[in-house]
């Protein structure tokens, strides 16, 4: 687990994130979790970039959400959502906020702008989640937008494997010239496509903020 003041922080792979703070365990895209997941039934919130199935694994949140459990998602996963036995599942649109558990959850849009996996019209999402004084940011399946600037995130969680989301190089840009966090987390890769190398080559590019490469857990 990675420590950040107040958070926790583990990469369960792929863009999958499990988030404490406070009294709260708050999950990202969960896919291919490890056995450690299996049946814990503890979510308290889950939030859903779109709706691809490593992105929106039914079998795996599954293992992780109860019946207080609240999911908010963009739009397109709700039809999906519907099987599952949880207090609430919510679709939001991007460039949007609202509270979820006293947490206050912003979406940011996600999209690819030079190839046809992501887009801009599906209203797909990242997530900005205020903890504390700290902003996380989950850029989801994106490209390099404008719209990442301004962001005023503290730790950017960001795609790195390139063919469906940024290259290395393409996200160092976005994190050096666009959102300038405090801490740059690689992510979206060894699972599907990319590999650690593109983690490190990010890593040795980025260099406005510091970088944590994660072991999934």
């Amino acid at each position: 687990m990675f420590k950040y003041n107040d958070i926790g922080l583990v990469w369960t792979g792929h863009a999958g994130f499990k988030i404490t703070y406070e009294n709260l365990k708050i999950y990202i895209d969960p896919y291919k979790l490890s056995k450690k997941h299996e049946n814990v039934s503890d979510a308290d919130i889950v939030l859903i970039t779109h709706n691809h199935f490593d992105h929106l694994s039914i079998g795996d949140l599954k293992n992780i959400v109860n019946e207080t459990t609240v999911i908010v998602s963009a739009q397109e996963c709700l039809s999906q959502l519907k099987s599952l036995n949880v207090k609430e599942s919510i679709g939001i649109d991007p460039r949007n906020n609202m509270k979820v558990n006293e947490l206050k959850v912003e979406t940011v849009p996600a999209y690819n702008v030079d190839k046809e996996f992501h887009p801009k019209d599906d209203k797909k999402i990242g997530f900005i989640i205020e903890l504390g004084n700290d902003r996380l940011y989950h850029i989801g399946d994106s490209d390099m937008i404008p719209e990442m600037k301004d962001t005023k995130s503290t730790i950017a969680l960001v795609p790195v494997s390139g063919t469906y989301v940024m290259t290395a190089e393409e996200a160092s840009k976005a994190i050096n010239e666009l959102i300038n966090p405090k801490i740059a987390i690689p992510m979206h890769y060894g699972t599907i496509v990319g590999n650690k190398e593109d983690a490190i080559r990010f890593s040795e590019l980025v260099t406005v903020c510091k970088t944590e490469i994660l072991e999934s857990e």
